[in-house]
């Protein structure tokens, strides 16, 4: 049965239990970080300093544009889900009437799933092997290991207790990954000169991809909607924050999604120009293991470990949030529910066998991203439709420019691997 939209209610609430203003808007905040945590994967990673070590600045402007892009989304995700009380991928799974529709929707959804999956393994593999000697597939192992513990987490402590460890871990990620430019600052004219939107070669274009891929993620935008569901819906909220509208939650929510893509595209920013600054033509360093050597040799032990240690945290805070949205998208999609713990066993082989294989876990992480940005469209055309509809959002539907921002999004992404396809797969 769909929910009626909006979660406004009005309930009396007794002055003595009433929080602060401050603590209450502290309240409203969380969902969008953590989702946020999707756009500082391992695979970021990898296809930021890759861009930066091969093409030096001539991506910031992908980074940017790819980060402009993500606000719009994630609010539109997280607005469906307070005001429906449901996830995307419920709301699909209501209105895909057929069967199979629903299962190739899921399909599609879910190899999504898998893709994301494997990149915050491997990305937690390589900064154990880097910072302990670690072999990778045991560090996929122990990576797996952490995340089903921040998954016992948030079943057993619920969504605030999730939120802040992963919240934590991003503060250790952000760090992490922007220590070095201060430490080798980039060249300021060079990175004015990476926003002029240009390519070089079909490589650059396959990079792009990535990066949008990586930034724009599909299972954030469908976590995103189940996270901002599970906090705010009127079934999930604590008796005293009932009291709070939904055009007060839109608004928290807009500033929630703001500090998040600051943070991740600050954070995706500076990984990009470290690379840019310091491993530009530098042999070896289109690898994480072979960048990890260079900023040691270049610019010191420290910089390299706060790199690594980074990487690590992004590995285990995104995987934890990548099963999250797994299990939402199988549950809404197909109507299942199939344990967390489960599911999270599961989805750890592909990773495993990729790293007991011996690939090269930096292709593979940017490989993943490309998967990734083929299954933008399949989450973000049906989400800006849905919140485009008064018969879903009500009056809360988006406005006429939202939505033709959300389509031109749509068109540009398409278009992109549109033109990565007959660049590499046709055009060579």
């Amino acid at each position: 049965m769909p929910k009626s939209p909006g979660v406004t209610i009005e309930a009396p609430v007794r002055a003595a239990t009433v929080p602060s203003r401050t603590r209450r808007a502290a309240w409203l905040l969380g969902p969008a970080l953590v989702a946020g945590v999707a756009y500082l994967d391992p695979g970021n990673v990898a296809s930021n300093m890759t861009a930066g070590a091969r093409f030096g600045y001539l991506l910031v402007w992908v980074v940017v544009l790819g980060n402009a892009m993500a606000w719009l989304i994630q609010y539109l995700s997280a607005k469906l889900g307070i005001v429906t009380g449901q996830s995307l991928a419920e709301t699909l799974g209501e209105r895909l009437r057929h069967p199979w529709a629903r299962r190739a929707y899921w399909l599609q959804a879910e190899l999504v799933a898998v893709a994301t999956d494997v990149a915050e393994v491997i990305g937690g593999a390589v900064a154990l092997w880097l910072l302990f000697g670690v072999p990778l597939p045991l560090g996929g192992l122990i990576t797996g290991a952490v995340s089903i513990a921040l998954l016992l987490i948030q079943q057993r402590r619920g969504a605030r207790s999730f939120e802040f460890v992963v919240i934590g871990l991003l503060v250790v990620i952000s760090i992490g990954f922007t220590y070095g430019v201060f430490i080798a600052p980039p060249d300021a004219a060079s990175v004015a000169g990476g926003m002029i939107p240009r390519f070089e070669g079909s490589e650059s274009v396959l990079l792009a991809a990535s990066i949008l891929g990586a930034t724009i993620m599909p299972h954030a935008i469908y976590a995103h909607s189940a996270l901002a569901r599970d906090r705010f819906s009127s079934a999930g909220a604590r008796p005293v924050d009932r009291a709070v509208t939904t055009p007060r939650l839109l608004r928290a929510t807009r500033w929630d999604v703001t500090i998040a893509l600051v943070v991740a595209g600050t954070v995706n920013l500076a990984i990009l120009l470290l690379a840019a600054a310091n491993l530009a033509g530098v042999d070896g360093t289109d690898s994480l293991e072979g960048a990890y050597g260079a900023l040691a040799a270049g610019l010191g032990g420290v910089v390299a470990t706060m790199f690594a240690v980074g990487l690590l945290a992004s590995g285990l805070a995104s995987t934890a949030v990548g099963a999250y949205a797994g299990a939402e998208i199988m549950h809404g999609l197909l109507r299942v529910r199939v344990p967390l713990i489960a599911r999270r066993l599961v989805t750890l082989v592909p990773a495993i066998v990729i790293l007991a294989l011996g690939a090269d876990p930096t292709w593979a992480l940017i490989l993943s991203q490309v998967v990734l940005s083929f299954g933008i469209p399949f989450a973000l055309v049906p989400l800006v439709a849905l919140t485009a509809r008064r018969d879903v959002v009500g009056p809360y539907r988006n406005r006429w420019w939202t939505t033709l921002a959300g389509v031109a999004a749509s068109v540009f992404l398409i278009a992109l691997n549109a033109l990565l396809l007959w660049l590499v797969l046709i055009g060579g």
